[in-house]
C-alpha cells in the first residue's frame, strides 16, 4: 500500500529534495521485519539512510559491523537478502536494489540477530585467521577433515541463504544487432549515442542504473546554467524518439566475447514484487555490435587505514550521490579524508544540505587551493598533510582519531566519514580478451593499454577528468564509431555541446594507506577487501611468505575473490604489496576482470532452459501411433521411445515384454528406430573421412551394400559404432548409436574442420529428416512385399543382408530399404520422410495383421541384442577398447585412423584385459544384474579377486533363462567356466557359466535366410 506525503520522522535522514525520487508518493518496505518508509526511485541503501538505519550486515570472516560503502554496483558490505519464500534472493547490493511497495529485506551472515552477532567473537580471532589460515590449520591430524574440520567450516561458510523451493519466476534469452553500441549513460555515452544517432546508425544504449545520466545525478554538475541530470533527461527523450536507437535501462552489459558479441543482463521485473503474467524477471541479451563505446565511468578508492569499516565510513562520492540524487543526508556530523579535490566537493555538498562538517582531512601537503576554499566555505578546520589513525563506535561510527602533519593527534566526534583516495576507470569490459591494463602515474590507476579494433573508450573510463572534456571525447567517438560501421559522420546538424558551468579539478596525490612501515604487521583492523576480511597484515604476510605475484596475492588471501571481484580493494592492495616491497605499482602489475563484471543469476543464464525445457522431450515420428496403441513410454536421452506394448490380459510388464519377442523370433514385429543417429556424408573425399574416423576398412565397400564400422577416441577406446551404406559413388549415410548422435556430428565437425579441411566432403545430420522403423522376424519380408513396389526384388539372392537401396512404397513414396538386424533376425530397416512416418507404422499394423505383425518396444529390443550378443551403451562406455569387446581383427593395419597408435599400447591389449563374454546362471531363475562383478567361484568378496562385472542383462524367453553380456579377464579362453556373481547391493552371490557372447543362432542362418 502506498500514500503521498512528504517524508517526516520516519525518514529522519530525507531532505526535501533529491532529484532521482519521488518526495510526493510513500512506499514501505521491511528490512529484519521493521516496517520502513521510502519514495519510488529509492534504491534499499538510500531508503535505510533516510531511516537512520547504518548497520546493514555482517562481514564474511570475522562478522564485523558493516554498513554502506558505496552507491553501486561495487557495493561490498551492504549484502542483504531479498524478498521470501521460493522468491528468496541471497547477497543481493542494497545500492542497486530498488525500492518497490511491499519489498521485504533481510540481513544476513548473523545469528542471533544483525546487532548482537555472536560470531563476531571471530574478530577477537584475528590473529589466528590471518592469510593462509585454512592451508595452514586443517592440515593435521588427517582423520579431524572429514568429521571435524569440514562440517564446521560449512556451517560457518557463506554468506545468505537460497531459497529452498523452485524459483517460480521466468527468464528469457534474446539477441540484439547494432552498429553501434554505447555501455554507460554518464555525459560521455549520452554524447557518444546523441553523435552517432546523428548519423543514421543503428545504435543502443545499456545503462545499468534505472535512470540515465550516470554521475550527473549525484553531482552538483551545471550545464548550460541548467542542473547536468536535467540535460541528461532531456537527451535520453531526444535519442528516445529516434528510430533506430533502443535505450535499455536496467541493463548491466557483463562480458565483451568474440565477433563483437556483448553479453547483458536486463533486469526487467525486479523492481517490482512480482512479474507480470508472461513477464520474465530478467532478460539475457546477446548483443552483436559492430562498433562499442565504454563510458563507463571510474569507481572510487578508499584509503586503507586502522579500523576503516565502521559503519558510517564511505566512500565521498557515494555520500553526493545520496545527497543530490535520493535527497539522503548520511551523517549529522562529517569528516572528509581525501588525498584529491573531487573528494572535497563532499563537504559543500552535505554542508549545503544541512549536516555539520567536523573537519576535513587533506593528506596532501600543502594542500590545494580547493582544498582551503571548502574548508572555509563550509567552516571546517582544514588537517593539511593528516591523516586518520583510529575510528571508535561499535555498530556505528562515534568518533575518528586524526594525527596531523606535526604528529598530534585529535579526536573529532563526527556519526559520518566521507573518504575518497581517488578514483580507478572501470575498464573491466577492455580488459575482457587479455587486454592487460597499465599504470598510469598521472591517474594514479591503471588504464587501457592499447585499444582493439572495434572498441572505443570514452570519459574518465578513458582518464578524461572533466564534464567537458568527456563530453567531447564521447561526441568524436560516437561519430568516430558511427563511421567504422559504414555511416557518414558528417550527414545529420551536429546539436552544440552543453558547456560545465564551474571550474573541475581533482589534483590527486596518491596516498593509499595511513599506516607507518612498521604497522601493517600489527594493524590486523585496516582492511583493504571489506567483504572477504583481507587486510594491511594479510598482504604484508603473503609478501613475507613469498606470494607477491598478483596472481598468488590473489588466492592466498582471497583478495578480490568476493562477489564484487575486488573493485574497491585491488588497486589498494596492489599499492600495499608495492610498498611492502619496495617497487612501484606499476613494476608489481596487476590481475585482469573475468566476466561477468557484475553477478548474474544462475536463472538468467538458463533462460528458458529448466524444468522439462532443459533438455525437451523429442518425439518419434510413431509417437501419437504409439500412445493410441496404449504403449509404456521410457525417456532414452532425450527422446520419447515405446518401452512396450501391453495387451488385456497380461499382467505384468515381463509378460508383455516375453510376447514381443517371441512374436519377433516366430513370426514379424516392427520397432521404431528413428532415435538412432543419421549423417548424410556426400563428397569426393566420403570414403577417405570414413577410412579415417572407422577402424575398418571403406573403400571398396559397393554401392548398394551397408557395413558396420567401429569409432575409437584418440586414446584407442572405444567411442561409437553402427552402420554405414553407400547409397552413390560418393553418398553414404551413416548410422550412430541414440546416445551418440550429437557427439559424433560434433567429432566429424572438428576432424573435418580442424584436421583434415582439405578434404572434399560435406555432411549434415538427417536424424529429424528420416523416420526409420525395423521390421523383424521370419514373416518381415512377406510384410514388406506388401508395402514395396513390386519392380523392387525382395528375394534374398537379390537383396541379401547388408544391403542398401533406394526404394518407392505403393503409392509413390520414395523410401530407402536396409537389410540390417539388431535382432539376429530376419530383418530390415525401411526409412521414409518423417512425415510419412505415422502413416507408415499404421501401414505396418494393416497388412501385417495376416502375419501376425506385432509392435515391440526398447525393452525387447533389448533382450534380443543381448540374445544375439550386440554391444551398446553399457558396453560402450568409454572404459572398453575394441579388443575388449572382441572386434580386435577388425582394426586395419594397412590404414590410418583415429585412435590406432594409442590402441596399440600394450595395457589396451593386454591378454588379461576383461573381454566381453556372455553369462548364463547355473539355475536358470537366478537374476543376474548389469553391475554385479564377477569373481572366480569360492574367492573371498574382496577387490582383489574381482576379475570383471556385468554390462547388460535380461530374462530370455527364448533360451528360457536369465543371460547377461559381460567383461572377464581372459575371457574368451574361460567359456564353461563357472563363476561366482557378487551383487554387493543386494547381499546376493549367484553362480553362472561363462559362455559365447552369442546365445540364440550363433550360426546367423537366421540372419541370411
Amino acid at each position: 500500500m502506498s500514500r503521498t506525503g512528504h517524508a517526516g520522522k520516519t525518514q529522519p535522514m530525507r531532505l526535501a529534495r533529491g532529484n532521482g525520487i519521488n518526495g510526493d508518493t510513500t512506499i514501505r518496505f521491511t528490512f529484519d521485519g521493521r516496517v520502513l518508509e521510502a519514495h519510488p526511485g529509492d534504491t534499499l541503501a538510500s531508503a535505510l539512510l533516510a531511516n537512520g538505519v547504518r548497520l546493514v550486515g555482517r562481514s564474511f570472516k570475522y562478522h564485523r559491523p558493516r554498513g554502506i560503502l558505496s552507491a553501486g554496483p561495487e557495493e561490498p558490505n551492504a549484502l542483504v537478502e531479498l524478498r521470501d519464500g521460493a522468491r528468496r534472493e541471497p547477497n543481493s547490493r542494497a545500492t542497486v536494489t530498488e525500492v518497490f511497495d511491499g519489498l521485504a529485506a533481510t540481513s544476513q551472515n548473523r545469528w542471533p540477530g544483525l546487532k548482537h552477532d555472536l560470531l563476531g567473537a571471530n574478530s577477537l580471532l584475528a590473529p589466528v585467521f590471518s592469510a593462509g589460515f585454512y592451508y595452514k590449520t586443517f592440515m593435521w591430524p588427517a582423520s579431524f577433515w572429514e568429521k571435524v574440520y569440514e562440517p564446521i567450516i560449512r556451517r560457518a561458510a557463506g554468506l545468505g541463504r537460497a531459497a529452498d523451493d523452485a524459483d517460480p519466476d521466468s527468464y528469457e534469452k534474446a539477441t540484439a544487432f547494432c552498429d553501434v553500441l554505447v555501455v554507460g549513460s554518464g555525459p560521455a555515452g549520452l554524447a557518444a549515442a546523441r553523435a552517432a544517432a546523428g548519423t543514421g546508425a543503428r545504435v543502443i544504449l545499456c545503462e545499468q542504473d534505472s535512470l540515465t545520466g550516470g554521475r550527473l545525478r549525484a553531482e552538483q554538475t551545471v550545464l548550460d546554467g541548467r542542473p547536468g541530470w536535467e540535460w541528461a533527461q532531456e537527451t535520453e527523450q531526444y535519442l528516445r524518439a529516434q528510430p533506430e536507437v533502443r535505450i535499455m535501462t536496467r541493463t548491466c552489459v557483463f562480458g565483451r566475447y568474440d565477433g563483437g558479441c556483448y553479453g547483458a543482463l536486463e533486469r526487467v521485473a525486479d523492481h517490482v514484487a512480482v512479474p507480470q503474467a508472461g513477464q520474465p524477471r530478467q532478460r539475457l541479451w546477446r548483443i552483436v555490435a559492430g562498433q562499442c563505446i565504454l563510458a563507463t565511468g571510474g569507481i572510487e578508492r578508499p584509503i586503507v587505514f586502522p579500523d576503516n569499516d565502521r559503519p558510517g565510513i564511505m566512500l565521498a562520492g557515494a555520500v553526493r550521490a545520496y545527497v543530490n540524487r535520493f535527497g539522503v543526508v548520511p551523517g549529522h556530523q562529517a569528516v572528509i579524508y581525501a588525498n584529491n579535490d573531487d573528494g572535497l566537493r563532499t563537504a559543500v555538498d552535505l554542508h549545503d544540505a544541512g549536516a555539520s562538517i567536523a573537519a576535513i582531512i587533506d593528506s596532501r601537503l600543502p594542500s590545494s587551493t580547493a582544498a582551503q576554499v571548502t574548508a572555509r566555505r563550509v567552516g571546517a578546520p582544514l588537517f593539511a598533510g593528516g591523516a586518520i589513525v583510529k575510528t571508535s563506535g561499535h555498530t556505528g561510527l562515534k568518533a575518528v582519531q586524526v594525527r596531523d602533519s606535526a604528529g598530534q593527534t585529535h579526536r573529532l566526534a563526527c556519526d559520518l566519514l566521507a573518504v575518497s583516495g581517488g578514483w580507478n576507470p572501470d575498464i573491466a569490459l577492455a580488459t575482457h580478451h587479455r587486454m592487460h591494463p597499465v599504470y598510469d602515474e598521472v591517474l594514479n590507476a591503471f588504464v587501457v593499454s592499447s585499444v582493439p579494433a572495434g572498441l572505443h573508450i570514452a570519459g574518465f573510463a578513458a582518464g578524461s577528468l572533466t564534464t567537458d572534456a568527456a563530453l567531447a571525447q564521447g561526441d568524436a567517438l560516437g561519430r568516430t564509431a558511427a563511421q567504422a560501421a559504414g555511416f557518414d559522420a558528417a550527414i545529420g546538424p551536429a546539436p552544440a555541446l552543453p558547456r560545465a558551468g564551474q571550474e573541475e579539478g581533482y589534483a590527486i596525490a596518491p596516498l593509499w594507506h595511513a599506516l607507518d612501515r612498521g604497522a601493517a604487521k600489527q594493524a590486523g583492523r585496516a582492511f583493504i577487501d571489506f567483504q572477504n576480511d583481507v587486510t594491511a597484515k594479510d598482504v604484508s604476510l603473503a609478501a613475507r611468505e613469498g606470494f607477491w605475484a598478483v596472481e598468488h596475492l590473489k588466492r592466498y588471501t582471497t583478495l578480490g575473490m568476493a562477489t564484487d571481484q575486488g573493485k574497491t580493494a585491488n588497486v589498494n592492495a596492489l599499492a600495499m604489496m608495492a610498498w611492502e616491497r619496495g617497487r612501484t605499482i606499476a613494476q608489481t602489475g596487476t590481475t585482469i576482470v573475468r566476466p561477468p563484471v557484475q553477478p548474474c543469476a544462475i536463472g538468467a543464464l538458463a533462460g528458458t532452459h529448466r524444468g522439462r525445457h532443459f533438455k525437451p522431450h523429442r518425439l518419434p515420428p510413431t509417437h501419437d501411433w504409439a500412445v493410441e496403441t496404449g504403449c509404456v513410454l521410457t525417456s532414452n536421452g532425450i527422446w520419447q521411445r515405446a518401452q512396450w506394448y501391453p495387451r488385456p490380459g497380461e499382467t505384468s510388464w515381463q509378460e508383455t515384454v516375453n510376447r514381443e519377442v517371441r512374436s519377433v523370433r516366430s513370426s514379424v514385429g516392427f520397432c521404431d528406430v528413428t532415435t538412432l543417429g543419421k549423417i548424410d556424408i556426400q563428397g569426393i573425399d566420403a570414403a577417405t573421412l570414413l577410412e579415417r574416423v572407422y577402424v575398418n576398412a571403406w573403400r571398396k565397400l559397393p554401392v548398394g551394400r551397408a557395413r558396420y564400422g567401429l569409432m575409437l577416441r584418440e586414446d584407442g577406446f572405444a567411442f561409437d559404432d553402427g552402420t554405414t551404406a553407400r547409397l552413390g559413388e560418393n553418398h553414404y549415410v551413416m548410422t550412430t548409436t541414440t546416445a551418440n548422435a550429437g557427439a559424433v556430428m560434433r567429432h566429424l565437425e572438428f576432424c573435418h574442420q580442424c584436421l583434415w579441411p582439405e578434404l572434399d566432403v560435406q555432411f549434415i545430420s538427417v536424424t529429424d529428416a528420416w523416420a526409420q522403423i525395423a521390421v523383424a522376424g521370419p514373416r518381415s519380408r512377406d510384410v514388406l512385399r506388401e508395402i514395396i513396389d513390386d519392380s523392387f526384388d525382395l528375394s534374398n539372392e537379390a537383396f541379401g543382408y547388408m544391403g542398401a537401396a533406394h526404394v518407392r512404397l505403393r503409392g509413390g513414396v520414395a523410401g530407402r530399404l536396409f537389410r540390417l538386424s539388431f535382432s539376429g533376425e530376419l530383418a530390415y530397416e525401411i526409412a521414409v520422410p518423417a512425415r510419412y512416418g505415422d502413416a507408415l507404422a499404421r501401414l505396418l499394423m494393416r497388412v501385417g495383421a495376416p502375419y501376425g505383425i506385432t509392435p515391440y518396444g526398447t525393452e525387447a529390443l533389448g533382450v534380443m541384442r543381448i540374445e544375439k550378443g550386440h554391444p551398446a551403451g553399457p558396453e560402450l562406455n568409454g572404459q572398453t577398447t575394441a579388443h575388449d569387446l572382441g572386434m580386435g581383427r577388425m582394426l586395419s593395419g594397412r590404414k590410418d585412423f583415429i585412435g590406432r597408435v594409442m590402441a596399440q599400447r600394450a595395457a589396451l591389449s593386454d591378454a588379461a584385459r576383461p573381454t566381453l563374454v556372455g553369462l548364463k546362471p547355473v539355475n536358470a531363475g537366478d537374476a543376474l544384474v548389469a553391475g554385479a562383478h564377477l569373481l572366480p567361484r569360492g574367492a573371498p568378496a574382496s577387490a582383489a579377486s574381482d576379475q570383471g562385472w556385468i554390462s547388460s542383462s535380461a530374462w530370455s524367453p527364448t533360451v528360457e533363462s536369465w543371460i547377461g553380456l559381460g567383461f572377464l579377464c581372459h575371457g574368451a579362453q574361460r567359456h564353461g567356466e563357472i563363476i561366482a556373481v557378487h551383487n554387493p547391493l543386494a547381499g546376493t552371490v549367484t553362480e553362472a557359466r561363462v559362455v559365447p557372447p552369442v546365445f540364440v543362432d550363433p550360426e546367423g542362418s537366421r540372419l541370411h535366410a
